[in-house]
């Protein structure tokens, strides 16, 4: 979906140095999202997101998306698929359906 939000992100970089700081989310989903910030992170890295609930979930940077004036994007995935994670970001999402193989 391509709704965004604005959400805490704590790690570490790739050189090591710990960060907690704000950061966008966008293309939100049900198993996480693409996030920006002025931080290069490490593919494969574990980072807490953390929404204006409070709420904070562990996410996988599972690829980077782009680098362009000093902000990386990256894809998420939350590591856990519970509860929390589900209703991390406040929404319901559609459950799709495929008719694929059906007559």
């Amino acid at each position: 979906m391509f709704l965004n939000a604005s959400v805490g992100l704590s790690g570490e970089d790739r050189l090591k140095c710990s960060f907690t700081m704000p950061a966008r989310a966008t293309h939100l989903n049900r198993h996480g999202a693409s996030v920006h910030l002025s931080r290069d992170l490490v593919v494969g890295s574990v980072i807490v997101v953390r929404n204006k609930r409070s709420t904070q979930v562990s996410a996988r940077i599972v690829a980077q998306l782009s680098a362009t004036e000093g902000v990386s994007s990256y894809g998420i995935e939350f590591i856990e698929q519970d509860d929390r994670a589900n209703h991390f970001w406040g929404i319901t999402f559609p459950l799709w359906r495929s008719n694929f193989g059906q007559t």
